[in-house]
């Protein structure tokens, strides 16, 4: 064989054909690249994937781990705020009922000052001598004064929340009477209030002062 380079026979494709270069792609005769999608290592996934995805994950968690700590302080925070707006609510109503009993309670004290001085314009009342027809029934004006000082008394009483009683014909009842006498009665039933020597006063459902009465025995 003649190995004198002027006898070579260039091959089919020109001079070169056939060789590749260090950076030409294989299976291109030319040496240009070849797209991306034919290349060997299309779809592969990179080197440094992995490890980024990791990172994300890892950063995902960290967020969520945030959030939920976030949300368990809010939960804190609203129960927080509804047991002390609870505790409020019934502070307020404890003031309230403690405000209203203690009204009660110097309203009562007031009445049990008043009372006696009630019970004795009553009496006086009771003895004052009847008008005389012959003087044209005019009423003296001492009993009328003592009747309008008395019916000012009972009006502030009212006012203050304070109610009198008498409790004749009703049954007996140890709450709200203070039996002074008990005798057999014609007509009456025992344990019947026949007669009231002194009238009751009370408030709401305190009595200030039970109703002295004469009971059927």
């Amino acid at each position: 064989m003649n190995s004198d380079p002027r006898f070579h026979t260039p091959g089919p494709h020109g001079p070169g054909a056939g060789t590749e270069g260090p950076d030409s792609e294989p299976g291109r005769p030319d040496g240009s690249q070849a797209p991306a999608d034919e290349r060997p290592d299309a779809g592969q996934p990179l080197a440094g994937d992995g490890a980024v995805a990791d990172e994300r994950s890892e950063a995902d968690a960290a967020d969520l781990a945030v959030l939920e700590a976030k949300a368990a302080k809010a939960d804190e925070y609203l129960a927080l705020a509804q047991r002390t707006q609870a505790d409020f609510e019934n502070f307020r109503k404890r003031a309230a009922r403690d405000a209203a009993a203690a009204t009660q309670r110097g309203a009562a004290k007031l009445a049990k000052e008043l009372l006696p001085a009630v019970d004795n314009l009553e009496r006086a009342l009771a003895h004052a001598p009847e008008s005389d027809p012959a003087d044209g029934g005019d009423e003296d004006a001492f009993v009328a004064g003592v009747k309008a000082v008395h019916a000012d008394l009972i009006a502030a009483l009212q006012r203050a929340g304070i109610e009198r009683y008498s409790p004749e014909g009703e049954p007996f009842d140890p709450t709200l009477h203070e039996a002074v006498a008990q005798q057999p009665f014609e007509g009456f039933e025992p344990g019947t209030v026949v007669e009231v020597f002194q009238r009751g006063y009370r408030i709401g459902e305190s009595v200030v002062r039970p109703a002295r009465v004469v009971v059927a025995g």
